[in-house]
């Protein structure tokens, strides 16, 4: 039986089949979403997966090839323009105009948006703040570092305060502090009742969500929470210490049995099919006696197992 709980879920975006062809080419193949309200959702496979395009397809930038979609309960066909007032869309080369200021951008982005008078300048002046770009007021987007442009970008998105946002690889060309910070600020966003969306291929980002769908070549390969994904993982993992880890990982990658063998500093992470029943052994002596130590999956060994062609069963 479904608990009462789980009959009142609301989503900010339901997709059933969502398709789009370009000629020959299938960029998203029979994509299902079902994201809930107030959640951080993410899109997690390499550059040409059919991330960016799904995203285009969820604003209405694109439209389908086949499929149906609706956006905070509203069929997007049809829909369109009144839902843009709804959404906020950040992409991936930070839309800003570099010859105008940071405040002249906020301004632009503003009056498209219908602000005007003392609405806008406090919204702006709040934003300026809550982003820390006021002493980046009066200074051209341009000449800006990439940490403070991806503030700005996500000030303009989030300006018209969006009920859900749609965040294209935001965090590309930004350092690794940048990167956690712009994550903090989204799960304050999030904490305010903001739905997100964001598409990336770093995996600990993907491991902030509160769940993401693994893409490969326009296809989803899998669905869930990081945590939910890693235990439901079809392949038990081993680290293998010893000398010579790259002729050894040779001699695995050549075993059916085996889906995939990296080398992690001193040492062989080995993901090994699930049937294989008793997986130290195994691999031990595959190995000759090279020390073997069950390890626990992260998010990287799901999207191995999911993609790359050798798929667990």
């Amino acid at each position: 039986m479904t608990s009462n709980a789980s009959e009142q879920i609301e989503y900010a975006i339901e997709a059933t089949g969502l398709t789009k062809r370009f000629g020959d080419n299938i960029a998203v193949n029979k994509l299902d979403l079902n994201i809930p309200k107030g959640s951080i959702y993410g899109f997690l496979g390499p550059n040409g997966c059919g991330k960016s395009t799904s995203i285009r397809l969820l604003t209405g930038l694109l439209e389908a090839s086949e499929g149906d979609v609706t956006i905070l309960g509203k069929p997007l066909l049809g829909h369109e323009e009144s839902l843009k007032k709804r959404i906020g869309y950040m992409t991936q080369k930070f839309s800003l105009y570099d010859n105008l200021t940071v405040k002249e951008n906020l301004d632009f982005v503003g009056a498209i948006y219908g602000f005007a008078g003392k609405r806008k300048k406090s919204r702006i002046e709040e934003l300026l703040a809550l982003y820390d770009l006021e002493k980046q007021a009066k200074q051209f987007a341009g000449s800006m570092s990439g940490g403070q442009k991806q503030r700005l970008a996500l000030a303009c998105a989030t300006l018209h305060s969006p009920e859900l946002l749609f965040l294209d690889e935001p965090t590309s060309a930004v350092d690794p502090e940048n990167r956690r910070e712009f994550w903090e600020r989204l799960f304050d966003l999030c904490a305010a009742g903001t739905t997100i969306l964001v598409s990336t291929h770093y995996m600990d980002e993907a491991e902030r969500c509160h769940a993401l769908a693994i893409m490969e070549d326009g296809n989803k390969r899998a669905d869930g929470s990081p945590q939910a994904l890693m235990d439901a993982m079809p392949a038990t993992v081993v680290e293998v210490s010893g000398n010579k880890l790259r002729q050894l990982k040779q001699t695995l990658t050549q075993h059916p049995e085996i889906l995939s063998a990296a080398q992690i500093g001193a040492h062989l992470r080995v993901l090994i099919k699930k049937k294989v029943l008793d997986p130290l052994g195994f691999i031990s002596e595959l190995s000759d006696g090279r020390e073997t130590i069950l390890a626990r999956p992260s998010l990287e060994d799901v999207f191995v197992t999911c993609t790359g062609g050798r798929h667990g069963d």
